[in-house]
């Protein structure tokens, strides 16, 4: 069984794959631990999975958040007695980068895009619901050429009530109109409907750009919220990134 770690600024996702299949999967808070910590953390989810130490024969992660690289790569090697693989954006992930300079790019965009290609083929472009949104595109050739980086919808909303003190926290849930007739409904609206209608902007000029009709999928923690009023994106792929640490791993480590 491979371990995969998806390491972002607010979440933490992990995953379990018996051979191509995700058989269970964790939300974490990206927290600063300790790799006893981690290490303790890592064997209550097995345990609770009925997943041994020894079941798992590998590992890999990727990450955003340079500082807990350390505890998690450590935690995962003392542990679970495997080595991790660290997918950076110098990983050999298959596919060409056109980036000018692929070193800035988050290595779970890249591997978003081994994901995408793998389940979708080209050309693609790819939407990421995380702290911030993330459109990246793949040219029909296969080759990850960009995208745009926007603010998230939690931050975005974490940054209005720290300016606007009467406006009311709320959930992300679908308003019955863009209208809305409670400041409740008013704020969902303008920000479900807001940013659907940013995304679908993006990826109509994106479009335009690469000539071509890509397929639009997405991805991440508010992706189920945003895809129903979206007019581009055809599906949600919530464990997207999780398939492509999968994947560069089989691909490094030589297994098939």
């Amino acid at each position: 069984m491979l371990l995969v770690v998806d390491i972002g600024n607010t979440n933490t996702v992990m995953g379990i794959f018996e051979g191509n299949s995700l058989i269970q999967h964790w939300r974490l808070i990206s927290e600063k631990h300790t790799a006893d910590e981690l290490g303790i953390y890592l064997l209550n989810l097995l345990s609770l999975s009925g997943i041994t130490t020894g079941d798992i024969t590998g590992a890999a992660f990727s990450s955003v958040v340079p500082p807990l690289d350390a505890p998690w790569e450590e935690g995962i090697r003392r542990y679970l007695s495997v080595e991790t693989l660290k997918v950076t954006n110098r990983t050999d992930i298959g596919i060409p980068i056109l980036y000018e300079t692929p070193s800035e790019v988050g290595a779970d965009r890249l591997v978003n895009a081994v994901a995408g290609i793998h389940r979708f083929g080209t050309p693609l472009l790819i939407v990421d619901f995380g702290t911030a949104i993330t459109i990246d595109a793949i040219s029909p050739e296969g080759e990850y050429l960009g995208g745009s980086i926007a603010p998230g919808l939690v931050v975005s909303m974490e940054a209005l009530f720290g300016k606007a003190a009467k406006l009311p926290k709320v959930s992300f849930d679908l308003p019955e109109r863009v209208i809305g007739r409670t400041t409740r409904d008013s704020m969902q609206s303008g920000f479900l409907y807001g940013f659907a209608g940013m995304v679908d902007a993006l990826v109509e000029r994106a479009r335009d750009e690469m000539g071509v009709d890509a397929r639009v999928i997405a991805t991440g923690g508010q992706a189920e919220a945003i895809a129903p009023v979206s007019r581009t994106i055809s599906s949600v792929e919530p464990w997207l990134t999780l398939e492509g640490l999968m994947l560069i791993y089989r691909k490094n480590r030589g297994v098939n």
